[in-house]
Formats: structure tokens, sequence, C-alpha cells
């Protein structure tokens, strides 16, 4: 559900302040645990570190982004693998192409 068009997005004023003590393609990232900021068009250019839980990833905010959240680039669950014989079979392939 969004939020309110009454209300605006939500923008984290304390990461506002650090990007406005930066300048424009400084390669420092900003960590933040934020997950729910929007994406401003001040954002742009800039690499945060997002908190996924467990550690921070590094999210480069390019033009495309402006109006997302900064969680959604920064994916909280890993996707490991399917079991099964099927996917057996085709590791098995990949190994063999990769040794010849």
């Amino acid at each position: 559900m969004s939020r309110s068009l009454k209300k605006g997005p939500y923008v984290d004023p304390k990461l506002l302040k650090k990007i406005s003590n930066l300048k424009q393609g400084d390669k420092v990232i900003i960590k933040t645990w934020r997950r729910n900021c929007t994406i401003t068009p001040e954002m742009v250019g800039f690499t945060f570190g997002v908190h996924n839980g467990k550690n921070h990833i590094p999210v480069f905010v390019i033009e495309n982004m402006v109006g997302h959240k900064l969680g959604e680039f920064s994916l909280t669950k890993k996707f490991i693998k399917h079991g099964g014989k099927m996917q057996k079979s085709q590791e098995a392939k990949v190994t063999e192409a990769v040794r010849k």
C-alpha cells in the first residue's frame, strides 16, 4: 500500500543532510538502515550502502530509480538453488563444459 498523497513521499532528513555535504561524483558510500526511504532526484549519482539485515549492499542510484524505495535494490533473501535430479544434471553439464 502506498503512502498518502497528502503526506508525500518519505525521505529521511538525516540522509538528505549527508547528501548535501557531499559533492556530486564522490565515491563515498553513504551507509543507511532506512530501506523505506524514497529515492529523490537529489540522490542521483550517489552510492548508498543499504542494510539488508546482515550487511550493507552498495546501491548506485541512477535516474530510473527515482520514486522507488532504497530497499527494493538490496535484497534480504539469497536464492541458493532448487534441488532434485533436474538441477543435478544441469550442474553436471555446466561443470563438464567448464572443464573442456
